[in-house]
């Protein structure tokens, strides 16, 4: 099949089929003689592989990783357990992170009158952040998140 085909067939597109390629992630395609690209079952089934892994978040070193174990049938399944607590550990952060934005924000956004005054707490939050203070979510010594509570009546 052709490179449309195969890009409907496993869902990943052809651009991505192309950059895989460059980046050596999958194999080069075979060629025709006029040098086009063909693929065969196995390499929509890989990138039906590669399509999966990504869409839960592994990086592209990781899935080169997952490949070769799926690839090697002499491969211990705690080789691919222990990738795959690694990444739960790196998603589980990234939660946390993306949990305490949400968080500073909502409090910010509370705490903001929203109405034509120009004084805004959001605004003030990222205006008076110093560059050697720790992330908001880091910070014990303040309120909600490391927010000051004290927003002076605002």
């Amino acid at each position: 099949m052709n490179i449309g085909e195969a890009a409907k067939a496993s869902g990943v597109s052809a651009k991505m089929i192309r950059y895989y390629e460059q980046i050596k992630l999958i194999t080069p395609a075979h060629r025709t003689e006029s040098s086009y690209r063909t693929y065969g079952e196995n390499d929509v089934h890989t990138l039906r592989f590669i399509r999966r892994a990504r869409d839960l978040g592994f990086s592209v070193e990781q899935m080169k990783t997952l490949l070769a174990l799926w690839r090697d049938r002499s491969r211990a399944s705690a080789d691919v357990k222990s990738i795959a607590r690694e990444h739960i550990e790196e998603l589980e952060r990234k939660a946390a992170a993306i949990h305490a934005m949400t968080a500073t924000l909502k409090h910010l956004v509370k705490h903001c009158h929203g109405d034509d005054r120009p004084d805004c707490p959001i605004i003030e939050e990222f205006a008076n952040q110093s560059e050697e203070a720790p992330p908001p979510a880091i910070n014990s010594r303040f309120g909600l998140n490391g927010l000051k509570t004290d927003h002076g009546g605002r």
